[in-house]
């Protein structure tokens, strides 16, 4: 499993533009420790650090859906909003309105 994990990790790290060396800073591990979860060569992973990855990355899904791509981006935006939240609630209540508002612009355009 994190032979998985590590490269889920090295692609949504890779993603977001971190850089190894900067990603391990922010997640406060050496870069050693992170090159060796991405790359699979150890077994160990704390539940802390786990979390700190979930909050940087939303690396794991919460709920279990169906697997379509469309829920998947869902679920993912839903972990970044939350995030965003505690960091800038005024940013995150401004995507939410806009999102809330586009939706229910594209619905009664549709059904008129």
């Amino acid at each position: 499993m994190l032979e998985n994990l590590g490269e889920r990790i090295r692609k949504l790290r890779i993603q977001k533009g971190f850089g190894l060396n900067e990603f391990a800073k922010i997640l406060d591990i050496s870069p050693g420790y992170l090159s060796q979860l991405e790359t699979g060569k150890t077994e160990n992973i704390n539940f802390t650090l786990l979390q700190r990855l979930q909050e940087e990355l939303a690396l794991l899904p919460l709920n279990i859906e169906p697997n379509d791509e469309a829920t998947a981006r869902l679920n993912r935006a839903i972990q970044l909003l939350r995030t965003l939240d505690n960091k800038d609630k005024v940013a995150a209540e401004f995507l939410i309105h806009n999102l809330e508002t586009s939706i229910d612009w594209f619905m009664n355009k549709k059904f008129r």
